[in-house]
């Protein structure tokens, strides 16, 4: 199947009123379209100056029965079914509002979001969709609890889930999906989340599936209950007619939409975790018994083996010449000529190293003045070098980089070793030395060459950029 080429958002606005599953509370949850590149994000508006979330990886803070992201002490509980139905219809560029810390769980699945998403129309946007192309495998496995999750190259996204719980009731079940987009709405959307008879009242006394009922939940009978097991079932969820155990292995005989209803779920579920990698895959993942905890240790991983390669998507940038262009540097970069003294990028770690290169040229206005007879490139300018490089360094390590700037405060231990004339091509080695409440230790060197020519420490701070 063709890849999408561009990236999508939605026509309008829209909207689903419900309750939270784990918190109980009563939820809006409403669909905006958003710009190109802005990705998907979340915002609570029950929160005065309520930040916009990110939803990354790097913002979830608990997988208990599901997924929770926050910043800046703002949480969000339980997003990966709206995650999924994003996601899952094409959408690149979405921001979601809640009136509440939880979306609604509608009927247990994704289906309602998927068909509000629908009815609001998807608009093709002019901004190429950046796909990240898996070509070495990753996973993660948990022995103990045969947990077995991977990624490996394939021509598309594909998934092939398995569980066997070993209930009679519930047995071994399997589901694969290729073709996201085709196939979501209506193989994988309609599956309801489940729990097992066993876990509910565990689950109850841990302060989760508050708002959980048998509307918006299958729950799987896996063991035999007493009258007052079953007068005990019935008050937690608020049941007024008799509890019976189905014939179908589901409490009261709740019917499924599928014979493997359970599994598709999890399939949907794994769906919205792999969003918080931030960008669409194409690698088949292979998953037995995974759940929230070994899907967001997979993009983890993912994400730690390809962050060049997803930094590299970031910025859109061609192979031509270098892994990150001058383009690419201006875009982060509040400098402009004749004070950009970064031309090209050519390997980074965010947060731990860079290499870059500043192309020396006798066109430098610098030279006009400075021994203008014998020109020398500054020595105050090298460390104006490095700590551009530094600050793209790190400021691909934080959030919302577009939003701040890094001021220097501090420079110790430089040296200027060698000249630096007209035609040097200058390499500049930058390394984070530490990294902790938004002030940075950087360690700089610059070479000619394979000669060391200038090399210092220096200290800076990241600050809100003026009018971000």
């Amino acid at each position: 199947m063709a890849h999408i080429k561009f990236q999508r958002t939605i026509g309008s606005e829209t909207s689903c009123i419900g309750v939270g599953l784990h918190t109980g509370v009563e939820s809006k949850i409403t669909f905006k379209p958003a710009p190109e590149n802005y990705g998907i994000r979340f915002k609570r508006t029950d929160i005065e100056g309520g930040v916009e979330i990110r939803a990354d990886i790097d913002h979830v803070v608990d997988i208990s029965r599901g997924t929770t992201i926050e910043e800046n002490g703002v949480r969000i509980h339980t997003v990966e079914h709206a995650l999924a139905a994003c996601v899952g219809i094409g959408l690149d560029n979405v921001l979601i509002e809640l009136t509440e810390k939880e979306p609604p769980v509608m009927d247990g699945s994704s289906i309602d979001f998927v068909e509000a998403l629908l009815k609001a129309g998807i608009v093709k946007q002019d901004a190429p969709r950046n796909y990240l192309h898996i070509d070495e495998a990753v996973g993660y496995s948990d022995p103990s609890r045969g947990v077995d999750i991977h990624i490996m190259p394939s021509d598309q996204f594909r998934v092939t889930f398995m569980i066997d719980y070993e209930y009679k009731t519930l047995g071994t079940q399997f589901t694969t999906m290729e073709e996201l987009e085709k196939n979501f709405a209506k193989d994988i959307a309609p599956a309801r989340t489940f729990c097992f008879l066993s876990e509910v009242e565990t689950l109850k006394e841990e302060g989760l599936i508050k708002g959980g009922n048998l509307d918006n939940a299958v729950v799987i009978v896996d063991k035999e209950i007493d009258q007052k097991e079953a007068d005990n079932l019935k008050n937690l969820f608020g049941i007024n007619k008799k509890i019976s155990l189905g014939a179908n292995g589901t409490l009261n005989g709740k019917e499924l939409r599928f014979e493997n209803e359970p599994v598709r779920h999890k399939a949907l579920d794994l769906i919205g975790d792999l969003a918080l990698l931030g960008m669409p895959l194409q690698g088949h993942v292979i998953a037995s018994k995974s759940g929230h905890a070994a899907n967001v240790e997979l993009v983890k991983k993912i994400k730690k083996v390809y962050q060049k390669k997803i930094l590299q998507q970031q910025y859109q940038q061609s192979d031509k010449g270098g892994f990150i262009d001058i383009n690419s540097i201006l875009s982060l970069l509040p400098h402009r000529y004749p004070f950009v003294l970064v031309d090209r990028i050519v390997d980074i770690t965010p947060g731990e190293k860079l290499t870059a290169f500043k192309n020396v040229t006798i066109n430098e206005p610098f030279f006009q003045g400075h021994f203008p007879t014998q020109p020398v490139m500054p020595g105050v300018l090298v460390l104006e070098a490095m700590a551009q490089a530094g600050a793209f360094l790190v400021l691909n390590s934080i959030d919302n980089p577009m939003k701040k700037n890094m001021f220097f405060s501090a420079l110790s231990d430089s040296k200027f070793r060698h000249p630096i004339i007209p035609g040097d091509q200058l390499r500049l080695e930058m390394s984070v030395d530490k990294f902790r409440l938004g002030t940075a230790l950087l360690i700089g060197k610059g070479y000619v060459g394979d000669k060391l020519v200038a090399e210092g420490k220096l200290k800076a701070t990241v600050v809100d950029r003026a009018g971000a």
